[in-house]
């Protein structure tokens, strides 16, 4: 299963700034474990948004853990949206780039 995470921002960004590295770094480790496929900031930069591959059998409590460890969210400057996604068109691609991340 897949899912797109919606960050957005609830402080100024020069606030959310401040803790970047941490919010990225913590990226990055969800890259290393598989979870993260890709992320980036929104155009304008009022958040960012997520590709998550998720485990079938604990959707919820895998996007919940994603959630609460980002910096954003427990230094109270950015609320998630999550959604899980069951992809139709694409599918199979969106496979590949996935198994590609964690290779």
């Amino acid at each position: 299963m897949y899912a797109i995470a919606i960050i957005r921002y609830r402080r100024p960004l020069e606030e959310v700034q401040e803790v970047t590295e941490q919010h990225r770094a913590y990226l990055r480790d969800l890259k290393d474990e598989g979870t993260l496929i890709a992320s980036g900031p929104m155009d304008p930069r009022t958040g960012g948004i997520l590709l998550l591959s998720v485990p079938d059998d604990d959707i919820t409590s895998c996007l919940d853990r994603v959630r609460d460890g980002d910096p954003y969210v427990t230094f109270g400057l950015a609320q998630y949206e999550l959604i899980p996604w069951a992809v139709g068109i694409g599918k199979d691609e969106l496979d590949r780039i996935a198994a590609a991340t964690t290779a």
